[in-house]
């Protein structure tokens, strides 16, 4: 079955849009597709597996059970391969948090398997250049690269290191230019060029969490503002994003996915904010609120800009 895609709606609308020119993507053609994602996660609801961080495996399963997939968190290849053979699952989620001596052979073989089947599959390289265990991993990843990253911005720069890529400085450079407002985007606005290094080397995409994230693609880059500074409090909200992003994944092609999937976010846990008491409360409420962000709410509350960026 054809995944949806932003590119599926131009046709249906016949918008047109320039590769060149990524702000021409217009916001009525990235909330249709949206729209159209969280309908079809919760019709479908696509199983897409974890391989995660042993303190938030709970926290991750709950956030894809709450926005409208399922979840089944798996520690071995075998198991992976096992479950994309039978046709179980239609997606991967890698998230490099507490590792195992294992995982120097799991995580690999696991991302080989995904690759071979044809599966989407994301990576959250936690700490990424941060010890000989991690850095091992991630350098045995390379020849499988992931559908899709999800990061912070210093991941994302360490990342691209790692994996000894080209970084343009003109697409940090571009990034900076397209700045307004009085909060600072440094840390992601840092880390773009990395990000188009890596969607280029993954024919992929790259989502970048920070107070305001980017999705970047091989050709395009978006800013998603909202959210809350309380996710930053609670362990496990970035894995669990992670998680979620896998789960759109399953159906719907990877840069929609990010955006679909971290608007979500942003909606869920703005409206979390607004009722709870601290952490604890706020960890609750946000599931909550996650399964409460209807497709029409993206529509409405999804804030999404397309800057120009000089791959």
């Amino acid at each position: 079955m054809a995944k949806l895609s932003i590119s599926y709606f131009d046709h249906q609308t016949h918008e047109t849009t320039h590769e060149s020119e990524p702000s021409t993507v217009s916001s009525t053609l990235l909330s249709h597709a949206m729209r159209q994602a969280a309908e079809t996660l919760r019709q479908q609801a696509p199983l897409a597996l974890s391989l995660t961080n042993t303190v938030t495996i709970n926290f991750v399963a709950n956030a894809q059970l709450s926005a409208g997939a399922v979840a089944a968190m798996v520690t071995s290849a075998s198991e992976v391969e096992d479950m994309f053979r039978a046709g179980a699952a239609q997606g991967m989620y890698m998230n490099l948090g507490t590792l195992q001596r294992e995982y120097e052979t799991e995580y690999p073989l696991a991302a080989k398997v995904a690759n071979e089947y044809h599966i989407p599959w994301v990576l959250d390289p936690v700490g990424v250049g941060a010890g000989a265990v991690r850095t091992s991993i991630v350098n045995a990843l390379a020849p499988n690269p992931p559908t899709i990253i999800r990061c912070n911005a210093s991941e994302a720069i360490a990342l691209a290191q790692a994996w000894q890529l080209e970084v343009s400085q003109s697409a940090t450079q571009s990034a900076h230019e397209h700045h307004v407002g009085v909060e600072s985007h440094d840390d992601v606005d840092s880390a773009i060029a990395a990000a188009c290094a890596l969607a280029q080397y993954c024919h992929g995409c790259v989502a970048i969490s920070g107070e305001v994230d980017a999705i970047v693609d091989e050709q395009h880059c978006y800013r998603l503002h909202g959210g809350s500074a309380m996710m930053t409090k609670v362990t496990g909200a970035g894995c669990s994003l992670g998680g979620v992003v896998a789960s759109y994944a399953c159906i719907a092609e990877p840069t929609l996915a990010a955006l679909t999937a971290s608007a979500h976010y942003n909606i869920a846990s703005a409206r979390a904010q607004q009722y709870a008491g601290g952490p604890g409360s706020f960890a609750s409420a946000f599931l909550d609120e996650l399964y409460k962000v209807t497709p029409q709410d993206l529509v409405q509350e999804a804030a999404i800009s397309a800057i120009s960026v000089d791959f």
